[in-house]
């Protein structure tokens, strides 16, 4: 048996791996992750999971964990990558990805098959065991897998809430279970590794929102992630203890509200909910709403809110931010930029830097150890995290007793073999991101990922040599900037390169190529730029 993670390791996000017997191929999850800062105007990143596109009649389903945007926004790509691969999903993940499926009009191309939390069900000779496990999310689960060569446990997102919102605690039993079977190996989320202690229940955070629900003198605006149900159902909850009517902001997360309470997910008293438009005619207090955008995501509802730029909504003093979620790393600067213009508009912004309106729904480090400890892996495989997040579990690892050469850190691509017990590191496949931009998906690539950070950087220069009839210069390059200097303000500099230009490419004639000309004209404008202000935009010369 092969297991090769495709995605979440070494990073927060896009979550993917595949496992593989005697050339039969099961996918788990197909998540995207965040575009990082350097990564301009990308809006999501997928797994590369490229080598598998020679293999797809190999591959015989995909079994999604849960409907986290990190563990199932690729859907659409995989499944046009994939046509015909059944899909496998508890009732609300199976809801959500139909949705993204129903908007991307790829219905006709696969079929999502409603899976129990419980289920056991067999995909080619792979027997799948469903588990539940607690989460920010209902219908979260964790998956046993059985081959030939032995039993592996995925412990998918996790912690051990004894009181969840939803009520359904993890499945101790089953895990009791596994152990007493022999688990080969257990591949386990490691997000939060590097946290001491026990992750505070969900029920923690109704307290913390009936606080701000209290003192706010108008409107109140609670964000959190499209997906994260449980959180929606405690604010109607608050809502209802203070008669507030309630509305959603935002796409996503209207679908997603809309389709857990048609399956049963939330429970909604008559008339809370109501539509956005009639929400901002009422009296401030009278009204809360659910928004998206806890990442900073310029797009999302929060985001333009805080910019101005929301069709509907417009922030104001007295109105009340609630930021329900922790920053995904790499995303911190745009969250407090948001948070800074909320409070230049004279809202009040409240994160969990001063309440308990957020806990994670990631296990901590006792919690980690636990899981380990009843299941009793021979081997163990950190995932879903950083590096150092990987490595930190490595170390709890250790602590319970895991042998250190049992115990196997990787790369994205990098596969784990298992043979006869034993376990290996072999060869790495090939894979690197792949970035959605607008419509196009993997045609952006490093090199111009590059070029956009030069151009933020620093700017642009064109340079526009005339020539005449006879192929000489006629008269002095024409400088055009963007992002390098305000061309108004600096006219005698632009003036002055012009000029170094101008000599430089006095002794052309007719007999030059157009090219030749081009490439000479960007490199004296490109040198007089560097030694006038020590800046290096990037120059291109046009000749006409």
């Amino acid at each position: 048996m092969k297991w090769t993670p495709i995605g979440g390791l070494g990073e927060v996000g896009k979550n993917m791996m595949a496992l593989e017997y005697n050339n039969n191929i099961l996918i788990i999850d197909t998540g995207i992750m965040f575009p990082e800062s350097d990564m301009h105007g990308i809006d999501s990143v997928i797994p590369d999971y490229g080598f598998l596109s020679d293999r797809r009649d190999q591959v015989k389903g995909i079994v999604i964990t849960h409907g986290h945007e990190d563990h199932i926004g690729a859907i659409e790509f995989v499944v046009k990558d994939f046509p015909g691969v059944p899909i496998y999903a508890t009732p609300l993940t199976k809801g959500l990805i139909e949705n993204k499926l129903r908007e991307a009009k790829l219905m006709d191309r696969t079929t999502v098959t409603s899976v129990a939390t419980d289920a056991t069900f067999n995909v080619g000779p792979f027997k799948v065991e469903m588990f539940r496990m607690c989460h920010s999310i209902p219908d979260n689960c964790g998956i046993g897998v059985t081959t030939p060569a032995g039993l592996i446990v995925h412990s998918g997102d996790f912690k051990f809430d004894h009181s969840p919102v939803d009520g359904e605690t993890s499945d101790f039993a089953k895990l009791a279970e596994f152990s007493a079977r022999g688990v080969l190996a257990l591949f386990s989320d490691s997000t939060n590794a590097e946290v001491p202690g026990i992750t505070p229940s969900e029920r923690e955070i109704e307290p913390a929102l009936e606080h701000v629900f209290r003192d706010a003198p108008g409107r109140i605006f609670v964000a959190t992630f499209a997906s994260l149900i449980s959180r929606v159902q405690q604010v109607i909850n608050v809502c209802e203890i203070y008669g507030r009517k309630l509305a959603v902001a935002g796409a996503s997360m209207t679908d997603n509200v809309r389709l857990a309470q048609k399956m049963g997910y939330l429970n909604v008293p008559e008339g809370l909910l109501v539509r956005l438009e009639d929400a901002l005619k009422m009296p401030p207090q009278e009204v809360a709403f659910m928004a998206t955008g806890t990442q900073g995501e310029p797009t999302a509802a929060l985001g333009r809110i805080a910019t101005g730029k929301h069709p509907q909504i417009t922030a104001q003093p007295g109105d009340t931010f609630v930021l329900s979620a922790h920053p995904i790393p790499g995303n911190e600067e745009y969250v407090h930029r948001i948070i800074n213009r909320l409070y230049q508009k004279g809202a009040t912004v409240v994160t969990t830097a001063h309440s308990k309106v957020h806990v994670s729904g990631h296990a901590c480090q006792e919690e980690q150890k636990l899981l380990m400890s009843l299941v009793k892996p021979k081997f163990f495989v950190p995932i879903h995290g950083e590096l150092r997040m990987l490595h930190a579990h490595r170390r709890l690892a250790l602590d319970v007793g895991i042998p250190a050469e049992n115990i196997f850190i990787g790369e994205n691509g990098t596969p784990i073999e298992f043979v006869d017990g034993q376990a290996k590191q072999i060869e790495r496949v090939p894979g690197s991101y792949i970035y959605v931009d607008g419509n196009t998906v993997g045609e952006i690539g490093q090199a111009v990922l590059n070029d956009r950070a030069s151009l933020a950087r620093d700017g642009f220069v064109i340079v526009v040599v005339r020539r005449n009839e006879e192929g000489g210069l006629a008269g002095k390059p024409e400088l055009i900037s963007r992002g390098f200097t305000y061309a108004t303000d600096t006219k005698d500099l632009l003036d002055r390169i012009a000029q170094t230009a101008a000599e430089g490419l006095s002794g052309i004639n007719g007999g030059s190529a157009a090219s030749t000309i081009r490439d000479k004209a960007a490199e004296l404008v490109q040198r007089a730029i560097s030694s006038q202000t020590r800046r290096k935009p990037m120059v291109m010369a046009v000749v006409v």
